[in-house]
């Protein structure tokens, strides 16, 4: 039975671990700082600080620029020294950075505290997310990343409203305070770190939080696997012995092509590289422009519009998490492309009646209805990125996710300003609403290629393999036969041998799969014994 909204929200908070309540309580605070500065700032630089307005963009810029230069990086940083550590260092460049901007009277320094604060934009995604994942799992991992998602659009909702009520260009000294404000709400995540959480560190995080293993972590066992356990136990034990040494050995080794090699993870890179392009990269350039040129409405409508997107994600998250659940990623993420090709061809109905109040309604429609989409996607993408990670890869995997997103959002701004500025508004509906259809038809795409627990799927029972023939025990191998739990797979060694495939056995490539670094489709985790082989096309350390 699906539960109500109050009644879901008191039932989430009480499924959750302690760690995972910790880093939840800090997140209204923290964005709520962000909400302060983020519609002011280049009001901040050009009317206050009296640069010149093509300079003040140009400074703003360097966020993006910087996050972008810092995403690839950091992933290795959090694989090798854990996500706390690099995400203490994120609020640090943070706190510097509003700490500067608050007083930057020259551009030189305007462009250092805005750089230090997109550094802390590059780290704070892949960082905060491997974070949450390593304390929160399985279904409620995807829900967690919902509310995480509904708490930031509340901090930054409220923090949008009690800013425009504290600055005022007449009185400088109202955004110094802002600035500093928001370099104040980084101290709360800070302490949560250094206090209640600082036992999460790189190698105890999943111990130190006493979490239960997560859908990626756990296999269900065949009866002769569990023969080979109690029969085998000697030989295993040395194989992961073995296994374990050679993931220590390459874990490093493991970049970001070896990673972007596994079809299913090319796909959500682009998947989300679509997403970023086609919906945030344009609801600060593509849709307003739209809205003010072409549907003719005020920029009061405009900024009522991201008033009613923040509530509607506020208010319908749980709802809209209590219907996904139980339902394949994969197609949440395809009905999100939907409902976003949808909205982005409602809000061209705005074009055919400018200057009107249906215009208006329309416009606020488009909003409601694109802020749906959001809460399926930011409650599915991460929770998918996260579940196809291995553990000793979280980083880079989030990593990847982030850089494609800003990849979107500096591109999607330079398409939009192009065709509007040349008077081709039809041209740039069909462009958006044909790319937001093109994340569905990825999205299924991806939910052929990805094992039925990574996808979030209820029961994996009769699901097809990669290559369409379901296995017996409903769990793919990749090896395009059936598993009867006992036949050989993809290496020519008898999963009921008495020695784990992770280490004992060669993939299909005839070279053991542990110490690639790379999980395959469904490997399990790496050094785990199990029946799976690499898929054919993964790289391995050979």
């Amino acid at each position: 039975m699906t539960s109500s909204p109050s009644r879901g929200a008191l039932g989430f908070w009480a499924d959750l671990p302690r760690d995972g309540r910790w880093l939840l309580s800090t997140v209204v605070v923290n964005t709520f700082g962000r909400g302060l500065t983020l519609p002011f700032t280049i009001i901040y630089l050009h009317e206050v600080r009296g640069f010149s307005l093509d300079l003040a963009g140009t400074l703003m810029g360097l966020i993006a620029v910087a996050g972008l230069l810092v995403t690839v990086p950091a992933g290795v940083l959090i694989d090798r020294f854990g996500a706390r550590s690099v995400l203490l260092a994120g609020m640090a460049c943070a706190i510097a950075g509003q700490t500067i901007l608050a007083f930057a009277t020259v551009p030189w320094a305007a462009a250092v505290g805005l750089a230090l604060f997109g550094a802390q934009f590059g780290v704070a995604w892949p960082a905060n997310n491997a974070l949450i994942s390593t304390v929160v799992h399985g279904d409620l991992r995807q829900r967690y990343f919902g509310v995480n998602f509904a708490l930031v659009n509340l901090g930054i909702g409220v923090g949008g409203v009690v800013g425009g009520l504290l600055v005022d260009v007449e009185r400088p000294v109202t955004f110094v305070v802002a600035f500093l404000m928001n370099a104040v709400t980084f101290a709360a995540p800070v302490v949560v770190l250094l206090g209640p959480l600082r036992h999460l560190r790189p190698g105890s995080d999943a111990s130190a939080s006493g979490r239960e293993p997560g859908a990626e972590a756990v296999r269900r066992e065949s009866g002769a696997e569990a023969v080979r356990r109690e029969s085998g136990a000697e030989a295993a034990g040395a194989a992961d012995d073995g296994a374990g040494r050679a993931r220590a050995n390459g874990a490093a080794a493991a970049g970001y092509l070896a990673i972007l090699r596994r079809p299913e993870v090319a796909w959500l890179t682009v998947l989300a590289a679509l997403a970023a392009f086609a919906g945030y990269g344009q609801m600060e350039s593509g849709f307003p422009a739209y809205a003010r040129q072409v549907a003719e409405v005020s920029t009061r409508t405009v900024g009522f519009a991201f008033v009613v997107n923040t509530a509607v994600i506020v208010l319908l998250q749980f709802w809209v998490m209590e219907r996904a659940r139980g339902h394949r990623r994969t197609r949440v993420l395809a009905l999100f492309g939907l409902i976003w090709s949808g909205s982005w061809l409602v809000l061209g109905v705005s074009g055919l009646v400018p200057g009107t109040a249906g215009g208006v309604a329309v416009v606020l429609g488009f909003m409601g209805v694109f802020a749906v989409g959001e809460a399926l996607l930011q409650s599915a993408l991460p929770a998918l990125t996260n579940d196809l990670a291995p553990d000793h890869l979280r980083g880079r995997y989030n990593a990847l996710s982030s850089a494609a997103f800003q990849v979107g959002t500096i591109a999607g701004p330079v398409a939009a300003g192009v065709l509007l500025d040349r008077g081709h508004p039809a041209a740039f509906i069909t462009m958006v609403a044909a790319i937001c259809a093109g994340i569905t038809a990825a999205a299924f795409v991806l939910g052929r290629r990805v094992a039925p627990d990574v996808d979030g799927a209820p029961d994996g029972g009769g699901v097809p393999d990669v290559d369409g023939v379901p296995d017996v025990d409903g769990v793919p191998d990749g090896d395009g036969a059936p598993d009867g739990g006992g036949a050989p797979d993809g290496g020519g060694m008898s999963d009921a041998d008495g020695a784990p495939d992770a280490g004992a056995a060669p993939d299909a490539g005839g070279v053991p799969d542990v110490d690639d670094g790379v999980r395959g489709i469904d490997d399990g985790p790496p050094g785990a014994p199990g029946n799976r082989t690499v898929p054919a096309g993964v790289p391995t350390a050979s």
